[in-house]
């Protein structure tokens, strides 16, 4: 039980230590965050050029992570499988999308039980317009989603019950489409975006 409340304190301690980063945005509270996706340098031209932004909320410092994927490129045949959306370890593109690392895990867990396995997603008519709430990945303190990055992949992510190794560590989701780096923005791109996801939802 000690233990539990010196956990506490220090993951209190590191949010107020975090805090400095989004003080003075403005935003009573809410912070944004923003990826800028792009793709990969290391696939076959042929391969869908994915671009667009995946977008966080979340409020400071215990609310949950809120997301939206506004994402284009992908093949305009509606008969196409889900391609999966991860958060991975590191935020180096220096090699496309392949230095990105292996899936953010800081809880040494399987797959799909990462913060940042946000599972699949269908594409209609080359684009996918997808907002999501109640999220486990954080913005905030020493497991913060901050400087990582999002990857798009080619396939469908299997949800760990693939009977191997991969199953448990990726969920077999092949290559790696299209990435970008998580970095705080101002709240003005989320208030562009959330119209059109939520409009699309309710169609």
């Amino acid at each position: 039980e000690s233990l539990h409340e010196i956990q506490k304190q220090v993951n209190e301690l590191w949010q107020n230590l975090l805090y400095p980063v989004t003080r003075g945005n403005e935003s009573d509270g809410m912070i944004y965050a923003a990826c800028e996706m792009k793709p990969s340098s290391k696939i076959d031209a042929d391969k869908p050029q994915v671009t667009g932004q995946v977008l966080f909320r979340q409020y400071y410092s215990y609310g949950r992570l809120e997301a939206i994927f506004y994402l284009d490129g992908f093949p305009l045949d509606n008969n196409q499988s889900s391609r999966a959306i991860h958060i991975h370890e590191l935020g180096d593109l220096s090699n496309g999308c392949d230095s990105t690392g292996g899936h953010y895990n800081p809880f040494r867990v399987n797959h799909p039980r990462h913060p940042g396995d946000f599972g699949n997603f269908l594409p209609k008519e080359g684009k996918i317009r997808k907002y999501k709430t109640n999220l486990f990945a954080t913005i905030f303190g020493p497991h913060s989603i901050m400087g990582r990055s999002v990857v798009i992949h080619e396939q469908e992510d299997d949800m760990g019950k693939g009977n191997n190794k991969a199953s448990l560590e990726n969920g077999n989701a092949g290559k790696r489409l299209a990435c970008c780096v998580i970095g705080i923005c101002n709240k003005n791109l989320w208030e562009e975006k959330l119209p059109e996801v939520t409009d699309k939802k309710k169609r």
